[in-house]
């Protein structure tokens, strides 16, 4: 059954910079924010002196609730501290991705009309802007800077911001791009409260409890429950500011110990994949498992091993933000792992679809969430593919500037439309079946799924990732491999295009006719990918 809820939120809570001037007051001297692997740290009260300074150098500097201020750098406590200034002043935050190229920035800067950038100096070098230093918080070519002495004397109920209208703009998100150019996503309070709220009514957070923000705090996913949902109830929030590689993912995970763990799939399947598929797949392990007793013990075993490198304390691993790869996930189930799969868009802030992890439905991504509702536009929702559907207290007003691409987006009936395809089952949960725009017409008028055939093609461990496009009337197959794949697979270059041709009849046997590939090709480089570290498709069609 799933875990007895104690809730923080209260059904009078419906502000939620009114959340963000309780957690304040009520967590004085708790830790907020930490670097992990630094000193530096700053609790609750501190961040409360922090966020009364920077609204002092606001008003100095002109900026209205209303007007939009940018903020870029890599996740860490400085980021958080400029985001809760810059977010209970009633400013409309403008998180840009810190992997994002000088250009983009600029662009994005100047389309959502910011009239201030807090961002690190490596983003500062080029840009035209009027620029607060994320480091010092001092001024670029401006003589202004916080006064780090002021409001020591801050008590807890002194702390009191600015009021909200739930349908005003709060967050305007400028979306990765996976499948093509930015756009500026329109996110009101009453989104981000929603958000905040399902995730006290689904996840045990409690005041002091650690969180590990590892997902770029600029998309909606790692921002809304590593991080901002964490802060509304109390939690100490780690940042880590290094890149995730996984010995660094992994030590983290053990020091932290995290309450919940919440990544993309790639982080789970490259552990799997590379570190425990190997073992099972060993001629001692396999006679172990041939055995049904001692197939549960080595399971077991499994289980446990996997759970304490996440830390061992999280009640379950929630994942999102891409497909998750079957075989992955078909593993996770038998070992009996605690993990769930969500589903959401920046557009919705980003949370439509999610369940606990011990009635959640293998292939799944959960049922509607609260506030939402979901529908498959098709004459049969359960059997044929449609378009997912979804609307409520989540959805965005719209893209900024682009009228032509909200009305595209969201109908008469305020129905988003998501761009995905599912189907939905008698109980309510939720398949992905593919990306509309993704999907390809076969030669017969069959509707080919590229992430099915991609899926099948994970399934060979060699092959570590892949992109499958159409070529007149033919599918074929981009894959990625490195030299270590390779050298565990004993192949070279050379050999391993001979070898190419039998793994393309083993792929074709377990697709139908008309989703039969016609060939591999190898790629030298990595696919390019979105900070989520979704491919980005579009690049290779």
């Amino acid at each position: 059954m799933a875990k007895a809820k104690t809730r923080i939120f209260q059904p009078s809570d419906t502000s939620i910079i009114g959340m963000m001037e309780n957690t304040l007051r009520v967590n004085w001297d708790r830790p907020c924010v930490t670097n992990y692997g630094t000193d530096e740290s700053y609790t609750y009260g501190e961040v409360a002196q922090m966020i009364a300074r920077l609204h002092q150098l606001f008003r100095q500097l002109g900026i209205e609730p209303g007007n939009k201020i940018a903020l870029c750098d890599k996740n860490n406590a400085h980021w958080a501290l400029s985001f809760f200034a810059a977010f209970s002043y009633g400013a409309v935050v403008v998180p840009i991705l810190s992997e994002f190229s000088l250009e983009q920035i600029q662009n994005i800067y100047e389309h959502s009309d910011s009239v201030l950038i807090i961002c690190g100096e490596k983003y500062a070098k080029g840009l035209k802007a009027r620029i607060l230093n994320i480091a010092d918080f001092t001024m670029k070519d401006e003589p202004l800077a916080i006064d780090m002495t002021a409001f020591t004397d801050l008590k807890p109920d002194e702390v009191s911001y600015f009021r909200e209208h739930p349908d005003d703009l709060a967050m305007l998100s400028y979306t990765s791009g996976s499948t093509g150019r930015s756009k500026g996503v329109m996110l009101p309070y009453r989104s981000i409260w929603s958000n905040c709220h399902f995730a006290d009514e689904v996840l045990d957070f409690m005041p002091g409890d650690n969180t590990l923000s590892i997902l770029p705090l600029a998309h909606m996913y790692g921002f809304a429950y590593d991080f901002f949902f964490a802060f509304t109830i109390g939690c100490h929030i780690h940042f880590l500011t290094k890149t995730p590689s996984p010995h660094i993912v992994i030590k983290a995970f053990n020091d932290i110990k995290p309450i919940v763990v919440i990544v993309v799939p790639l982080i789970l399947e490259k552990i799997v994949q590379k570190q425990i598929f190997p073992i099972l797949r060993t001629r001692h392990i396999r006679a172990l498992t041939a055995i049904p007793i001692l197939k549960q013990v080595v399971y077991r075993q499994i289980r446990n091993k996997l759970y304490s490198a996440l830390g061992g304390k999280f009640y379950e691993c929630i994942i999102g933000g891409a497909a998750f790869n079957k075989e992955v996930e078909d593993f996770l189930r038998q070992i009996h792992f605690p993990y769930t799969v969500g589903y959401g868009m920046t557009e919705c802030g980003p949370i439509i679809g999610y369940e606990d992890w011990h009635i959640f439905a293998k292939g799944s991504c959960g049922k509607h969430a609260p506030r939402m509702e979901v529908r498959i536009d098709s004459p049969d929702p359960q059997n044929q593919p449609g378009e997912i559907l979804t609307r409520g207290t989540n959805v965005m007003l719209g893209y900024y500037k682009n009228e032509e691409e909200t009305l595209a987006a969201i109908d008469e009936e305020g129905w988003l439309h998501t761009g995905d395809l599912g189907t939905i089952d008698k109980q309510g949960n939720i398949f992905i079946r593919g990306r509309k725009k993704t999907m390809l017409l076969g030669a017969n008028g069959q509707n080919v799924y590229p992430e099915e055939i991609e899926d099948v093609i994970a399934t060979h461990t060699i092959f570590e990732e892949s992109v499958v496009v159409q070529r007149g009337e033919k599918l074929v197959a981009l894959v990625y491999i490195s030299d270590p794949a390779l050298e565990h697979h004993g192949l070279t270059r050379d050999t391993l295009m001979q070898e190419l041709d039998t793994y393309k009849r083993h792929i074709n046997s377990y697709l139908p006719a008309f989703a039969n590939i016609a060939g591999i090709e190898v790629q030298e480089q990595e696919f390019e990918k979105t900070p989520k570290r979704s491919i980005r498709r579009y690049l290779y069609t």
